[in-house]
């Protein structure tokens, strides 16, 4: 496959994995297991053969699409993957969340 993708191929290949805009890579391997067993010709008869390349042509638009992602390792998408990072600071200060602020 091209390491080009159109975001257009991108969110069909999410629609057809059925996961929204953010998933970690365990859900995306784990939604492709799934969908494989589905509509695998071994494993359902009545399954059209075209589903399941199309499952795994979604598959290669995905991990390729991953393989060259930046990841972003700024405070505040650190704070955004950590939500309760965020809290914490926000109010550390209160005795229900340990009553110490976060120092520097």
């Amino acid at each position: 496959m091209d390491d080009s993708i159109t975001y257009r191929e991108l969110k069909d290949a999410l629609t057809t994995f059925g996961i929204t805009e953010r998933a970690t890579l365990e859900q995306i391997k784990q939604r492709h297991r799934e969908l494989v067993k589905m509509h695998h010709p071994d494993q359902n008869v009545r399954t059209k053969p075209e589903m399941i390349r199309k499952v795994n042509d979604a598959y290669e638009i995905i991990t390729t699409y991953c393989a060259g992602y930046r990841y972003c390792f700024s405070e505040e998408e650190f704070l955004e993957q950590n939500p309760g990072e965020r809290l914490r600071r926000q109010f550390g200060w209160d005795p229900l969340w340990s009553g110490k602020p976060e120092e520097g």
